[in-house]
């Protein structure tokens, strides 16, 4: 069984906040690609369908010790930067979404 941890933030974020909104979010992940147990991300765009969050970040982690580990580290980095998340988000009225998941195992059954 996996323990592959994947964080998956969906964010629905203004016209008028994508660019500063980008510049953070790609800031972050550069941090935590070189965290211990880090195994792959993505930033996507919504380019087509019907729904609200028009950005995804993805990261795949190898297990919850690596998830905390890389918690701690961006909140290192954002104390450094001086830079609050929350009042960011809070200031461009960006609407976030934002959880820890598991992979959904499902045993193989005769038939």
């Amino acid at each position: 069984m996996s323990k592959e941890i994947f964080r998956i933030d969906k964010f629905v974020v203004p016209a008028h906040a994508r660019e500063e909104f980008l510049t953070r979010v790609h800031a972050t992940h550069q941090a935590l690609r070189t965290q211990a147990g880090f195994v792959r991300d993505a930033i996507l765009e919504q380019t087509s369908g019907p729904g609200e969050f028009n950005f995804v970040a993805i990261v795949a982690w190898e297990n919850g010790d690596a998830v905390e580990g890389a918690r701690r580290a961006v909140a290192a980095l954002h104390q450094k930067m001086n830079f609050d998340a929350q009042a960011m988000i809070n200031r461009l009225e960006i609407r976030a979404d934002i959880a820890n998941n598991k992979r959904v195992e499902r045993a193989m059954t005769a038939e």
